[in-house]
């Protein structure tokens, strides 16, 4: 076998015993941030593929080591810009449990519906921006319309348009306004009757599905050893979700509504199916939490607090299922009024490892296709 060298090279080929190395990103259109792969290839095919993270790293957790208890909320949901609310929720169920905390009844409905309103808010950018990076521009405009509309009752109910500050320990910032549960329900039913049209036109394209069908397929054992979750781990066949094998806020009540979505192929047209039935099934919560919360009586959504707030000396993990899967803080105290640790396991780190079993053997012109479906934000990799 004749021996191989590697050259850097930014355009052109090079001699038939040469791999090239080729970067995409940071600034490229199809890393959705600045992302960087590195790879190798031999003509047009990928020999070896590197994520290289850390253009957007803030220090998130050891910032936290430098906020109270409130202040902690702040940071956390920014990581992953797509899934504030879930990011805010994991870091007060985790202090919550260090008090030894009930959160009232309405506050856990409430949380429920709007960490479900949240979740598709998430998919709905990923079911418009992935059809777009395979050359469909017209699901990106749909999606915005149906964002847009649900941004106005979250915004509405928080104040917030991306980043809601909503969460607080011991349940929410305040009640809803007047009128609110009724106008959230229509904006539900209104989405969930267009949802069709994702359905027909991305799914039924042929040419969508012949970019995608059988490209970047991802088998159980590289999800169980990247860690790997979420949509993109359940459409490998793992079947996998926090919110039925580990319930936490009000899902355990909701076992009749929640529908783990899997599939068996773990390839990118699987992974788009999980997400896209995984928001009609999000929508169905977000009614089944609504009816609940119509039967509900009027009552507080949070518990009075401290001037001070300070958690009790020791350690917990709580993790959620966020839209893009697990995302894990692990709290340890010294009964200060900050965390002395708080370890963030945020979702789009682990799955995009796996970036580097999917893309060798596969073609350039796939690459775009495969770290589409990946589904991550890259605040979310870098914290």
């Amino acid at each position: 076998m004749t021996p191989t060298t590697e050259t850097m090279v930014g355009i052109g080929g090079a001699a038939e015993s040469t791999d090239m190395v080729l970067n995409i990103g940071p600034q490229h259109p199809s890393t959705h941030g600045v992302l960087r792969l590195k790879l190798v290839l031999d003509g047009e095919r990928i020999v070896r593929a590197e994520p290289v993270i850390g253009y957007m790293h803030r220090g998130a957790e050891k910032l936290f080591e430098a906020r109270d208890y409130r202040q902690i909320i702040m940071l956390a949901n920014r990581h992953d810009w797509l899934s504030a609310f879930s990011n805010e929720l994991g870091v007060v169920l985790a202090v919550e449990r260090m008090l030894g905390m009930e959160v009232p009844e309405r506050a856990v409905w409430l949380r429920t519906l709007l960490a479900e309103l949240n979740r598709v808010l998430n998919h709905l950018m990923f079911l418009g921006s992935y059809p777009l990076e395979l050359g469909g521009i017209t699901p990106i405009f749909y999606a915005f319309r149906e964002r847009e509309e649900l941004q106005h009752v979250m915004e509405e109910v928080s104040g917030g348009r991306i980043h809601y500050m909503f969460n607080r320990v011991g349940g929410l910032k305040e009640d809803l306004p007047a009128g609110w549960t009724t106008r959230a329900r229509a904006v539900v039913a209104d989405i969930r009757s267009r949802m069709d049209r994702f359905d027909d036109l991305v799914l039924g394209n042929e040419i969508f599905r012949g970019r995608t069908r059988g490209v970047g397929v991802l088998s159980p054992q590289a999800v169980h050893a990247y860690g790997v979750s979420g949509p993109i781990g359940r459409a490998s066949g793992v079947d996998f979700d926090l919110r039925r094998d580990e319930p936490y806020l009000a899902y355990g009540e909701l076992a009749d509504v929640l529908k783990v979505v899997t599939r068996e192929e773990g390839d990118c047209l699987a992974r788009f199916e999980c997400l896209l039935e995984q928001t009609h099934n999000a929508l169905d919560l977000a009614d089944a939490c609504l009816d609940r919360l119509a039967e509900l009586p009027p009552g507080p959504v949070n518990q009075r607090l401290p001037k001070v707030l300070k958690a009790p000396e020791g350690h917990t993990y709580a993790w959620t299922e966020n839209p893009l899967g697990i995302n894990g803080y692990y709290l340890v105290s010294k009964g200060e009024k900050t965390p002395y640790r708080l370890k963030l396991r945020s979702a789009s780190y682990n799955n995009i490892q796996a970036l580097t079993e999917l893309l060798p053997g596969t073609l350039v012109a796939d690459m775009v296709a495969i770290l589409g479906s990946m589904f991550f934000v890259v605040g979310d990799i870098d914290k």
